[in-house]
């Protein structure tokens, strides 16, 4: 696979959301067209999501304007491919059933929270991914009414001008796995953050961050500063 691109895409044409949420089942290949708008931009907990994907369900070739509500949910097993976020409103992406999730490809910038909310079982697989201008790339959920152990997969990803790739919940047996990612002009952000899970109403506690060999796997060779 080759390195993630470091530019946004110039979206072929505008393709407006007037009519709510748009349900996908199959695969959608939105021709890299910009879908707008849904939602305020800022970080309200009940926003409309822009698509919502079936399980089992791919959508590719995509750009979300501003506002983009809560971008995209997974109900189910998904692949999103070559998607790309303008401006991350409350989430890219939320997972919240299924066992395998995958995000290839694509970019997101301007979270200020997260980029991937994980809020069911299973696991998230990001490769060849692009983030510059966010809180957490990845963020297994610390205080949902269902508690799992959740899995993240992050290989071949650039980042830029972050807070922490990945964040998880150790109490929970959540691992966090890192190869090939490559860290521009932002030598403080963390690759791995420890945090102890909660019921929700309550705010995760943060334990730690770095390697372990327990919950975050990564090397000194897994991440490489330009």
């Amino acid at each position: 696979m080759s390195p993630p691109p470091t530019g946004w895409p110039t979206p072929s044409g505008s393709a407006p959301v007037n009519n709510g949420t748009i349900q996908v089942s199959g695969v959608f290949d939105g021709g890299m067209k910009r879908y707008c708008c849904i939602g305020d931009g800022g970080q309200g907990e009940s926003q409309d999501p822009v698509f919502e994907l079936a399980p089992g369900a791919t959508i590719k070739n995509v750009i979300l304007g501003a506002p983009a509500g809560d971008g995209i949910h997974c109900t189910g097993n998904c692949t999103i491919q070559n998607v790309w976020w303008e401006d991350v409103g409350e989430d890219a992406a939320t997972f919240l059933g299924g066992s395998d999730y995958y995000v290839i490809g694509g970019g997101a910038r301007k979270a200020s929270d997260k980029i991937f909310q994980h809020n069911g079982p299973g696991t998230v697989h990001i490769s060849g991914f692009y983030a510059e201008d966010f809180g957490k790339l990845y963020r297994a959920c610390g205080n949902c009414s269902s508690s799992y152990q959740r899995h993240v997969v992050i290989d071949n990803v650039r980042v830029t001008d972050g807070d922490s790739i990945a964040g998880i919940n150790i109490n929970w047996g959540d691992t966090a796995r890192f190869t090939r990612i490559t860290v521009i002009s932002d030598p403080s952000i963390v690759i791995c953050d420890k945090y102890h899970g909660v019921p929700k109403g309550s705010e995760p506690t943060h334990v730690g961050s770095g390697a372990d060999g327990v919950n975050c796997f990564y090397s000194p060779s897994d991440i490489t500063y330009q």
